[in-house]
């Protein structure tokens, strides 16, 4: 069977798909790409904007910036960090209210609540964290190492099965303060037993701190079930808070007096409006913000939020394992007969909400795909990921977007690379 024959086949499998998925009509909600988008793949790296969100922004600076200037501060600006934390964590993190700020980016968040933790653990002189982790996590890690005199204890998980709880209780001991791990793993999607490794890390003395970059919005999350101390996330991939968008973290409600953040800003203080000499840490989650609010930033995911919340998370998780399982058996159709290789689990529980495909030819061939409306990402050494959005993308996208791959690796086969639009 020829590629193009399968792809025909598959196009219309996708068809049927998309006419029986319940969320199908919510993708109208979404502003449409140009007319050169063929697929885009690539949700979880930043989220298509939606319809509503393109009018709330004409609307906030004609109804409320313009009109009500700096006294739009004292009419919800000032709190709106832990507003929209509270509808955040309770709709996507199994969070309680009071226990999650939107503010700064994920970099700095992390670095606040990292440092945080390790300060709260005096005499411990070891970091848990992993060789696959995402390049941020592990450089804010480094540099808290250095300044504290601590120990990076690294862990060299299998990339495809990621770190596992019986890999974290081989290192953990009465010397750890800190792992840090993330909850979906960003290149191969590997979903972690996040409440089984904070019970290893509890029963060592130590603090946890999740990094839900690849969680919130797709994967349901329970910190407060979990047990949980800590989390940290950006709001720009299933969140669709645009590029820029603020980061979020969580402080389990049983830390936050014990706690102590490093960048002692002016919207952390117990009573910033004082203007006075010294800095009083606020209590609960205010004391874990330190400069202006983006209230801007925060706009975008507000809408999203409403979106998920009239989905379902549940039902935005089904959609999306359904969506990756779909691109596993389109690979194992389309791609491996061209030494494609899926480096994601394939057992929906033990994926998030994206597939890692490798092949020496993805380098190349990943600029070629953008020439031609399809949009995946491409993640080094030789990896693809094909990132689903569930709630802007369809099965029909994914059908014609690897039916694409399949063709250009066909022709590079053959010695050739040409146009097939």
């Amino acid at each position: 069977m020829t590629t193009s024959t399968t792809g025909s086949q598959l196009l219309a499998s996708a068809a049927g798909l998309d006419a029986a998925d319940p969320l199908a009509v919510l993708r109208e909600r979404f502003v449409p790409g140009d007319g050169e988008l063929i697929a885009y793949l690539d949700g979880n790296s930043l989220g298509r904007p939606l319809i509503a969100t393109r009018e709330h922004l004409f609307r906030f600076v004609d109804d409320v910036w313009a009109p009500r200037l700096i006294r739009g501060w004292d009419e919800g600006w000032m709190d709106s960090p832990l507003t929209l934390g509270d509808a955040l964590g309770a709709l996507t993190l199994g969070a309680a209210a009071g226990q999650t700020v939107v503010a700064d980016s994920t970099t700095v968040m992390l670095y606040k609540l990292c440092r945080a933790a390790v300060c709260a653990r005096p005499g411990r002189r070891q970091i848990v964290l992993d060789t696959e982790n995402f390049p941020t996590d592990r450089y804010v890690l480094e540099g808290i190492a250095a300044e504290t005199g601590t120990q990076l204890v690294w862990i060299e998980p299998d990339p495809l099965e990621g770190v596992t709880a019986d890999e974290v209780a081989a290192v953990v001991g009465p010397d750890t303060a800190l792992v840090v791990l993330s909850h979906v793993a960003f290149k191969s999607g590997f979903l972690a037993d996040t409440p089984a490794i904070t019970r290893i890390a509890h029963a060592a003395g130590a603090l946890v701190l999740w990094d839900l970059c690849h969680s919130a919005g797709v994967v349901p999350v329970e910190l407060d079930a979990w047990d949980v101390d800590l989390a940290v996330g950006c709001t720009y991939k299933y969140l669709n808070g645009g590029p820029g968008a603020p980061a979020f973290g969580y402080v389990a409600s049983r830390l936050q007096g014990e706690l102590r953040q490093p960048v002692q800003g002016w919207m952390g203080h117990a009573e910033p409006f004082t203007m006075g000499p010294g800095y009083a840490p606020a209590t609960g989650m205010r004391r874990f913000i330190s400069g202006t609010p983006p209230v801007v930033g925060m706009l975008a995911m507000r809408d999203m939020l409403d979106l998920i919340g009239e989905a379902g998370l549940d039902a935005v998780r089904a959609k999306s394992s359904a969506l990756t399982a779909y691109v596993i058996d389109l690979a194992d159709e389309l791609l491996t007969p061209f030494g494609v290789e899926i480096a994601t689990p394939r057992e929906a529980a033990r994926r998030g909400g994206h597939v890692m495909l490798t092949h020496p030819s993805f380098r190349e061939l990943i600029p070629a795909l953008w020439e031609r409306g399809v949009i995946p990402d491409f993640r080094p050494p030789q990896g693809m990921r094909v990132g689903l959005s569930p709630l802007s993308t369809s099965f029909g996208e994914v059908a014609a977007g690897l039916a694409l791959v399949a063709r250009l690796l066909e022709e590079r086969g053959q010695g050739r690379l040409i146009s097939v639009r």
